[in-house]
């Protein structure tokens, strides 16, 4: 047998929708019995994607990554409704984006979470915006003569929380290493909700031993909801323009990889929600969870990992989003 391919995965932004994907993950390693890690060359994510992405390469197995979405996500979003409001218009975010560095670096661990990010196992990249000139960060490691090799010294904790830092729910944050360049915020707050483009310019344009023809790309959304009602006041007009900043270049990006990358063996797997669900809603989870175990039944992760399955896969013929998203 011949070499397997090298395979991308990618994981979309969207707070505690996350479980999704991370509940897919565990599926692989259930069918599989190999950590996602070790079956995965470059791991990007946006958000609560990066949190998952970060995870995956610091070897946490994926069962623990769903408990940690069950078991942190309520202590990280844990406010009385009124003050959460309240705190939302007087210093503009609702959380602690402090108790978000620290959970971080709690649960990589005492080795990975001290790592920067070029003592990374694999390739990696994570996505910021910067809040003062709205800079689109892609946090890799260092690849000298073929990209800037400025990001590769900074730590995975403090890029995993920029990453994750969603305005209105967390206070920007600072990394040290780039405080020059001001705080930043979550990167879905761009084109990068869903990084699956970036992931691949990074792999194929600047790091080394990825081609098209030879590589699996895996996109993993974190559900979508298309039947949005229209917003009646502000707080409403709130809530539409953060999720469209998230949905909206999650087309993008699909359309991007399949015209820019047609050789590489795509999959864009995601769901169809009935309703609407927070970014910070815990109450949920339990039937996010139910989604995403839904979702994984449905996927043959052999045959995607391969390349050779036809569910999922995004062609020039077919590059739609909804197209890829289940109805479960």
């Amino acid at each position: 047998m011949g070499e397997r391919p090298r395979r991308i995965l990618s994981i979309d932004g969207g707070g505690v929708r996350g479980v999704i994907p991370a509940v897919a993950l565990a599926a692989l390693e259930r069918r599989t019995g190999i950590p996602v890690r070790d079956q995965f060359d470059f791991v990007a994510g946006t958000s609560t994607g990066a949190l998952i992405a970060g995870a995956v390469a610091a070897g946490i197995p994926a069962d623990e990554i769903v408990a940690l979405y069950l078991e942190r996500a309520p202590e990280l979003f844990r406010k009385p409704p009124v003050i959460s409001t309240l705190a939302r218009i007087v210093t503009g975010h609702m959380y602690d984006v402090r108790k978000l560095h620290e959970l971080i670096r709690a649960e990589l661990g005492s080795a990975a979470a001290d790592w920067r990010l070029d003592e990374v196992p694999v390739d990696i990249l994570v996505t910021a915006k910067g809040l003062v000139d709205s800079h689109q960060w892609y946090f890799v490691k260092d690849c000298r003569g073929r990209n800037t090799c400025r990001t590769g010294r900074l730590a995975l904790a403090d890029c995993l929380t920029a990453s994750a830092a969603a305005p209105t729910y967390f206070a920007p944050w600072t990394i040290p290493g780039l405080a020059e360049r001001g705080p930043m915020v979550d990167g879905g707050t761009g084109v990068a909700g869903n990084p699956t483009y970036q992931a691949c310019v990074e792999a194929f344009l600047y790091a080394d031993g990825y081609r098209p023809a030879e590589t699996v790309v895996v996109s993993l959304g974190t559900g979508q909801f298309l039947r949005r009602a229209r917003p009646g006041w502000l707080y409403d007009w709130l809530g539409w323009l953060l999720a469209e900043l998230l949905r909206s270049p999650g087309e993008q990006q699909t359309e991007l990889v399949s015209r820019h990358f047609g050789e590489a063996a795509f999959y864009r797997i995601d769901v169809r929600l009935d309703r609407d669900y927070p970014l910070d809603g815990v109450g949920q989870m339990a039937a996010l969870r139910q989604v995403g175990e839904r979702l994984a039944d449905r996927i043959d992760w052999p045959a995607v990992l391969d390349g050779s399955s036809e569910a999922w896969r995004v062609t020039r013929a077919n590059r739609r989003p909804e197209a890829y998203a289940a109805e479960v």
